[in-house]
């Protein structure tokens, strides 16, 4: 194994794996607390609007929680990897993961968003495009 820096050797740092592990329960909770809040904006906006507003809203607010938990997942994959059992075969696995896991994110932003990540709208930003519904007040208008 590596010569120990400072007491410390690669695959014997508890503390990365605790903060890997607490990590992926993080982001457990955001993608359980995205499908709670995404019901409660979704009914309020079936509600406010009309039902097929308040689907939008559901699959937007999920579409969020799931990108950011994703992403999550990945960091501590990483960690994970990296400090802890950095063999060729894990790392290979790392990089399979975060592979699939990046196609998980950009399905989900096509699918919020309507272009992939590195198109630019028509006024050249990369703001989300607004939905096609034509009503005034917005899901997210309804929150506050």
């Amino acid at each position: 194994m590596l010569e120990e820096a400072e007491g410390l050797a690669v695959g014997h740092w508890e503390l990365a794996k605790d903060v890997s592990e607490w990590i992926e329960i993080l982001a457990i909770a955001v993608i359980a607390a995205s499908i709670v809040i995404a019901l409660v904006v979704g009914v309020r906006t079936a509600l406010a609007v009309d039902a097929l507003a308040g689907v939008e809203a559901v699959k937007r607010q999920i579409g969020r929680g799931l990108l950011l938990g994703l992403d999550l997942l990945i960091a501590a994959d990483i960690i994970r990897t990296v400090t802890l059992e950095p063999t060729l075969e894990n790392v290979a696995a790392l990089g399979l993961l975060v592979v699939v896991r990046t196609f998980l994110s950009w399905s989900l932003v096509v699918e919020l968003t309507g272009r992939w990540p590195w198109e630019l709208d028509r006024k050249g930003t990369r703001e989300p495009v607004p939905s096609s519904d034509s009503h005034s007040s917005s899901p997210d208008e309804l929150l506050s």
